[in-house]
């Protein structure tokens, strides 16, 4: 599982950086994704650890920031929502493609960390 984290934490690096340049590298917040994918990045290569426990914490760890940032652009989408009914002010087609695409990426990384999590303690692992 760690070397997918790794994956999903590239992934996630390149659409933070791709949704900022397609921004018009005028708002930061659209690197938000990079920033998440950095902190996926960093414990994900600590799980690496040939330390059960240690690799067990780090990726507990991962499902949780990506469970809060899953949660955090989610509220995102809908406020964003809301507040373009309410203004009649589009949003950036741009922006909309970022957050729905970290939303996506976060629930599938999600599935299949807590299957992996169910395999290993179906086999005993943990």
């Amino acid at each position: 599982m760690a070397k997918i984290t790794v994956l999903f934490a590239l992934v996630l690096i390149a659409l933070g950086l791709v949704g900022y340049v397609g921004t018009g590298s005028d708002h930061p917040t659209a690197l938000i994704p990079t920033w998440i994918g950095l902190i996926l990045g960093l414990f994900g290569a600590l799980s690496f650890s040939p330390d059960a426990g240690k690799r067990k914490l780090y990726m507990h760890i991962n499902v949780t920031v990506a469970l809060l940032a899953f949660l955090g652009s989610m509220a995102e989408i809908v406020r964003g929502r809301f507040h373009a009914v309410a203004t009649g002010i589009a949003p950036q087609p741009a922006a909309i493609l970022s957050k729905w695409s970290l939303a996506g990426l976060l629930l599938v990384y999600i599935g299949l960390c807590v299957r992996s999590f169910i395999a290993a303690r179906r086999e005993g692992v943990v």
